[in-house]
């Protein structure tokens, strides 16, 4: 489980460059704002979308929060579209003999769809690829999160992660989850409040952290941390137990990000940004402030998803940010959107 949980870091995108995240008197600027479409544009050069699709790069012209940046959110009418999840099979988290594949493979593999962003988190181990997060394609489960954490392996957690999905009604929420086994899935409106440095709470169940109710989806995602829940700011990275040395994401510095979100009027939010000095002068953001970019934006649900080198998004095949392993790190799931 050591050598898992390691990999899992290496894997998941160890992120070794920072930036100040001191933004006292820094203004909160919108996403895209139609009355001044100055600080969001509308990027071109990526061909024909479907009319329920709009790609948007962030301005040169107007800092986002307070800095250079080069980020995209991909903007999809989700009355008339929804998302699809290829991931790996690995529904018991027992590994599986499926290779980890970059967002190009899984375009070319699916058809050219119009949009494709990287997914959750995963690593390898003895040959086998694993699934950390959870997937889930057309109501089928292709994976849960994973269901222990630990950052010395004598003190072993059981968080519940983040997940976003689209259930069967057509709605659309951020929550967290936690796998027992294949009969106990539990679906939770706030998570389990571990924390490193603390004992270890309960394993979670029908009715620890707070009732739970059944997991169920149609389409589903798993990530962490949460960043957006019920039109608030949470990054709950601390109870996902993201804090630690061996996450891999480290949340307080400035890193490329993956988020995925919804707005209160349906529109279905994929966002990425390049970092990491890629282009020069371009650090990324900490997840705090991927939420309030997305808060501003007006997601009202929100997750963060894998990031580092495995942040990609392609529209139309074409890569958008500069992927920071300097080409397209294979990954264990993918967000599509045709």
């Amino acid at each position: 489980m050591k050598t898992n949980m390691t990999i899992i870091a290496a894997l998941a995108g160890l992120m070794l460059a920072g930036c100040s995240n001191n933004n006292e008197g820094i203004p909160e600027w919108p996403w895209y704002d139609e009355s001044d479409p100055d600080k969001w544009e509308l990027a071109d050069g990526y061909g024909k979308l479907p009319d329920y699709v709009k790609v948007f790069k962030s301005s040169e012209s107007a800092p986002l929060k307070g800095r250079k940046a080069i980020a995209y959110i991909a903007e999809i009418d989700a009355t008339k579209a929804s998302f699809e999840v290829w991931g790996l099979n690995d529904p018991t988290l027992s590994g599986c003999e499926e290779s980890l594949k970059t967002p190009t493979d899984v375009y070319n593999e699916q058809g050219g769809p119009a949009i494709i962003i990287n997914g959750g988190f995963f690593y390898t181990d003895s040959g086998l690829s694993y699934a950390a997060s959870l997937a889930v394609n057309n109501g089928v489960l292709l994976s849960p999160n994973i269901n222990y954490a630990s950052e010395d392996w004598v003190d072993v957690y059981y968080p519940t992660r983040g997940v976003f999905l689209e259930h069967s009604d057509g709605s659309y929420e951020a929550a967290w989850t936690y796998w027992a086994d294949e009969d106990h899935h539990y679906l939770y409106q706030s998570p389990a409040a571990n924390s490193f440095g603390n004992p270890p709470l309960a394993v979670p169940g029908a009715d620890f952290p707070c009732e739970a109710t059944a997991f169920e989806a149609k389409n589903g995602i798993g990530g962490g941390p949460v960043l957006i829940k019920g039109g608030k700011v949470v990054n709950s990275y601390t109870a996902e137990l993201f804090n630690g040395e061996t996450s891999g994401i480290l949340v307080d510095t400035c890193h490329p990000r993956t988020a995925i979100g919804i707005t209160a009027d349906k529109k279905l939010v994929l966002f990425v940004c390049e970092g990491r000095e890629m282009t020069e002068g371009v650090p990324g953001y900490t997840t705090q402030e991927v939420a309030k970019i997305l808060l501003s934006y007006g997601c009202v649900e929100a997750l963060n998803l894998d990031g580092g080198g495995s942040t990609c998004m392609l529209v139309n095949g074409v890569e958008t940010v500069k992927p920071s392993d300097g080409e397209e790190r294979a990954v264990g799931s993918c967000v599509i959107i045709r």
